[in-house]
Formats: C-alpha cells, sequence, structure tokens
C-alpha cells in the first residue's frame, strides 16, 4: 500500500519528506512574501519553523559512516541551509529598515 511508505511515518528516517517540507515552505515564502516587493507578514513565521524542522528531519538520515548515501544526506542539508537562510531574510527584511534605505 502507499499508506506504508516511510514518508508518512514520522518515526521512520525519511530523505523524501525532509526535502518536500524545505522546498514547500520555500515555494509558500516566495507566495507569502509576495516575493518581488517583499511586503512584511508575520504568517512567514509557520515556514521558518516548517523549514527548520525540514531540516532536522534530514539531518536524521545521516549515517556514523561514510557512503554514497551520507554525502547526499550532506549534499541535501546544504540545500536546506541555503533554503532556510532565503526563508529567513525573506522574513527579516522587510523589519530592518537600514537595510531598504529608509530613515
Amino acid at each position: 500500500m502507499i499508506l506504508d511508505a516511510p514518508i508518512f511515518h514520522l518515526h521512520q528516517r525519511s530523505l523524501a519528506r525532509g526535502n518536500a517540507l524545505v522546498l514547500g515552505s520555500l515555494a509558500l515564502t516566495f507566495w507569502l512574501s509576495d516575493f518581488p516587493h517583499n511586503r512584511a507578514t508575520p504568517f512567514l513565521i509557520l515556514p521558518a519553523i516548517t523549514v527548520i524542522l525540514g531540516t532536522v528531519d534530514t539531518a536524521r538520515c545521516m549515517h556514523r559512516r561514510w557512503s554514497l548515501r551520507h554525502g547526499t544526506v550532506l549534499l541535501c542539508l546544504y540545500m536546506d541551509l541555503m533554503a532556510a537562510t532565503m526563508v529567513l531574510f525573506s522574513l527579516l527584511y522587510p523589519y530592518v529598515l537600514w537595510i531598504n534605505g529608509v530613515r
């Protein structure tokens, strides 16, 4: 059955679930912040929390010994770090007025 897949069981490790959470929250961030205009909205806290949870879920898939899967998880963690930076920048940028040049 499709519901027996590890992506639906939170106690099992799933690289696909972590990546889906991170990329989904990044897409939600672009939609909520009205990306080219970067408007301030407190709802961007939800994607920020989701991207952190997705990064933790990806980090759970790390193995102790080096293998190709270990390298894959490491690359996914770097992708998660870049996505988290973009989400947090979209969250904080409208509130930091000295970066915008507004006095």
